[in-house]
């Protein structure tokens, strides 16, 4: 299903985030099939487009003549109309990429920063940015954004343990990302934003409703529903690595024994003392519990299994799972597979991470509103606040 726009007033920043993203999947593509898409007047999505046109976001095109009268233009992204980075940070080190409109990676870039204490790893990423905006000297660069790992504000589980971004407790996130910068910034859950790149770029672009389950240091996941990502009344669900799998299990920095990304991550797997395959083997039941839990709780179209995983390993875990438990998903008339593996790898957290800075200045209430809210742990837009 695609996001529907609003003829509000107050919704104007919304539609003018819808319309742009209804060119960047569709283009090109007519002002009149943009406004059947979206649910707005030609009149209104015109009006945007005019805009988003002067100001260099969009191309118009027209192709040329084939009979009696002019064709159509049609509109596309200008993939250089702008730039964003996005910037993924992880217990081992930081990554970066500068990222056009159209989510193409111009260039990306790593730094080896095991545990980074804020000041250090504020310090690389502001030397990181000034290296990879400078590849576009002169070009618009809209803002930052930052995945790093969460839960965020949960005393007993946000940034403790190996998974999790130990001693940044309290970091004013926004503040020191945009100082250290110079740009407008954002931030999100890695899991989040790899599940919005996914959605923009990837497979996630096939489906209205999926599951977006993120095999990284730790493990995560988000549902994705009608395009957009359920977040939950704090901003932390999804974090299903912290369901107890196993009584009496292992012993969690969350507190509680048995949690699943203490079997199913890459820090699990880099505790195992066997081979590769070995461990898949061992967890496989593991992960046939949790794809048939994450089923039956979300029915979604499919499970999209991504991350910072190699897709080799990836490969391996879902070739794991011929024998997948009954679930609600397990449905004659499926045209998806009950699981896909993304492709996107590194990137899509990247892009993701990106697109929040993308969204944010090309909606700038919206975004403001959104950045306070993740701040208060919150994600609760209402008209009267979308018009303030």
């Amino acid at each position: 299903m695609a996001l529907r726009g609003t003829n509000q007033e107050f919704g104007r920043p919304y539609n003018r985030r819808i319309v742009l993203e209804s060119i960047r999947l569709h283009g090109p593509i007519a002002r009149g099939e943009i406004a059947s898409r979206v649910g707005l007047t030609v009149q209104t999505v015109s009006t945007i487009v005019r805009e988003l046109e002067e100001q260099g976001y969009i191309l118009s095109v027209r192709e040329e003549p084939r009979g009696r009268g002019l064709p159509p233009a049609t509109l596309r992204i200008n993939p250089e109309g702008g730039y964003a980075v996005g910037i993924h940070i992880t217990p081992l080190g930081i990554n970066a990429a500068l990222i056009n409109l159209s989510g193409d990676v111009i260039e990306s870039t790593y730094r080896e920063a095991p545990n980074a204490t804020p000041d250090h790893a504020f310090e690389m990423i502001g030397a990181m940015v000034i290296e990879l905006t400078g590849l576009r000297a002169g070009g618009r660069v809209l803002g930052v954004g930052l995945a790093l790992p969460g839960p965020f504000g949960v005393e007993s589980m946000s940034f403790v343990g190996p998974t999790t971004m130990t001693g940044w407790q309290d970091v004013a996130l926004r503040e020191r990302l945009a100082a250290s910068t110079g740009l407008p910034a954002f931030f999100e859950t890695d899991m989040a934003a790899a599940a919005m790149g996914e959605r923009l770029y990837g497979l996630g672009a096939q489906f209205s409703e999926y599951y977006y389950l993120y095999f990284g240091v730790g493990l995560g996941g988000v549902m994705v529903h009608e395009g957009s990502v359920q977040r939950g009344a704090w901003g932390n669900a999804g974090e299903v690595g912290h369901i107890p799998v196993v009584p009496g299990g292992e012993a969690c920095p969350c507190g509680n024994r048995g949690c699943l990304e203490r079997y199913l991550s890459l820090e699990a797997l880099r505790r195992w003392n066997g081979t590769e395959a070995d461990w898949v083997a061992e967890v496989a039941p593991i992960f046939h519990n949790a794809v048939a839990v994450i089923e039956n709780l979300f029915d979604p179209e499919t499970v999209i299994l991504g991350g910072l995983a190699s897709t080799d390993l990836l490969e391996r875990l879902a070739g794991s799972t011929g024998g997948l438990h009954n679930s609600v998903s397990a449905r004659k008339d499926r045209i998806a597979p009950r699981l896909m593996v993304a492709r996107g790898g590194q990137h899509s957290v990247l892009r993701g991470a990106a697109a929040l800075a993308v969204s944010g200045v090309l909606s700038p209430r919206f975004g403001q509103m959104f950045a306070a809210e993740r701040e208060r742990g919150r994600d609760l837009l209402t008209a009267k606040e979308i018009a303030a």
